[in-house]
């Protein structure tokens, strides 16, 4: 096997990371406020995050000093899960294949017991290695997002993009190959007449590949994207008591993507992996509908709910390789969150709950979180934020990265009306970090 095949393999996983023709089910997207706050935003939403997170929060009451304008450009977050240091494992692997190489060669110069019994612990290494790599996953996610909104004492209008990607990759062993390396060791272990064995295997393996030693291992990618774009509007409606009520919906247009590659570390061309055979997208249009109500002697409770994605859209990934692929299913299901918050001039407090379940794609735990998010504010120039959420729907038999419970951070300054909010998130699987410029007044 060349070992340039494994290097392939290896960049691959960065550009499915890094490009939009990889674009496993992303989680809805949220602003670095939110990020920092365990997600939560339903109830607590500023207005430039309002369309992207409940359209009802654009017309709710905000601080004076915040309730004019609201601009986000740009919000960005990322979070990697790695549970298994799978890239790592991909680094260690390409060296033990290099010396592999030289082992076969150096035998094949010269069959004695020395070069065989070399071989046949490379071998070992190699097998153990392949072995610990098989279903290990490494997945990234992504948001990037962009938000207006205008606050009026009649209608609130607001404007809002986002993308959202997961890329999820594993290896995945070849009995084949275990068998192969098996034999080797055995081989190598077997005495005096262990160099002739050891080559009869190597060329055995050569015969059956064509005249080359080339490994069925194989790297997944499976991967997909939702890219969104609305107009969002809101209005306080008032009741017969007296008290107030704030509703709005963002219609948008939504973009679906999947992207799945499989290929063996021996076949793998970079120039091919993000072809369009490897790839479906599918587009529609789509509608978000919150409320908000605020209540207590000075209105210092709100409660908010939001229904997202209330028509139904799915879009299965491509299968190149039907032998090799399972077909998955990208589903974009109306999700209902609600949400309560108290709220003071130096604080936010906030807990909110998924009430629908979020079906995985891929290699991936279903989610439905329930999280608790705090704001202190210091005089309005700046804020510190902490969260943590729990995922209701996690379980260990998940075909990936286990989903469990996630601690966030962050702070915000706001120096007149620029504002820049920094988040971090960490769990037992996931490190991840949110950054936003933006402006409010």
């Amino acid at each position: 096997m060349n070992a340039t095949r494994f290097n392939k393999l290896s960049l691959a996983i960065g550009l499915s990371i890094a490009t939009t023709s990889a674009l496993a089910s992303p989680q809805a997207f949220m602003s670095s406020r939110s990020f920092a706050m365990a997600g939560t935003g339903i109830a607590v939403a500023a207005p430039s995050a309002a369309p992207s997170t409940n359209p009802a929060m654009m017309a709710s009451q905000q601080h004076d000093w915040a309730d004019d304008f609201g601009l986000m450009l740009p919000s960005f977050n990322v979070r990697a899960a790695d549970e298994e240091e799978t890239v790592d494992q991909i680094d260690d692997i390409q060296d033990v294949i290099d010396r592999f190489e030289k082992d076969v060669a150096a035998l094949e110069n010269n069959v004695n017991n020395s070069n065989a019994q070399a071989l046949g612990a490379t071998a070992k290494d190699l097998r153990d290695r392949l072995v610990n790599f098989d279903k290990d996953t490494v997945r990234v996610n992504a948001g990037l997002g962009l938000g207006l909104a205008v606050p009026g004492s009649n209608v609130s209008v607001g404007f809002m993009t986002n993308a959202n990607l997961t890329a999820t990759v594993r290896g995945e062993l070849s009995s084949n190959d275990k068998s192969f390396l098996d034999a080797l060791v055995s081989a190598a272990n077997s005495g005096a007449t262990s160099a002739a064995q050891v080559k009869t295997e190597v060329e055995k393996r050569e015969a059956e590949d064509g005249g080359e030693i080339k490994f069925d291992s194989r790297g997944r990618i499976l991967a997909s994207a939702v890219v969104e774009a609305g107009i969002s509007v809101a209005k306080t409606i008032e009741l017969n008591n007296g008290k107030s009520f704030q509703l709005g919906v963002t219609p948008k247009y939504v973009e679906l993507r999947t992207f799945q590659y499989t290929e063996t570390v021996s076949g793998f061309e970079d120039d091919e992996f993000d072809g369009d055979d490897y790839q479906t997208e599918k587009s529609g249009f789509n509608l978000d509908v919150g409320a908000a109500y605020a209540f207590g002697e000075q209105q210092e409770w709100n409660a908010g709910v939001v229904v997202k994605n209330l028509i139904p859209m799915e879009l299965d990934s491509a299968q190149s390789r039907p032998a090799l692929e399972e077909k998955y299913t990208l589903e974009l299901n109306p999700m209902i969150t609600a949400a309560i918050a108290h709220k003071g001039a130096y604080h936010v407090v906030t807990a909110e709950l998924d009430l629908t379940k979020k079906e995985a794609f891929g290699y991936e735990d279903d989610t439905q979180w329930l999280a608790v998010g705090a704001e202190f504010d210091a005089w309005r120039y700046a804020q510190l934020r902490a969260g943590v959420r729990h995922n209701l729907a996690s379980n260990s038999d998940n075909d990936g990265i286990e989903e469990t419970t996630q601690f966030t951070a962050g702070f915000g300054l706001n120096v007149l009306g620029a504002r820049l909010d920094l988040g971090a998130l960490y769990s037992s699987a996931d490190v991840g970090a949110a950054i936003e410029f933006g402006a409010s007044f």
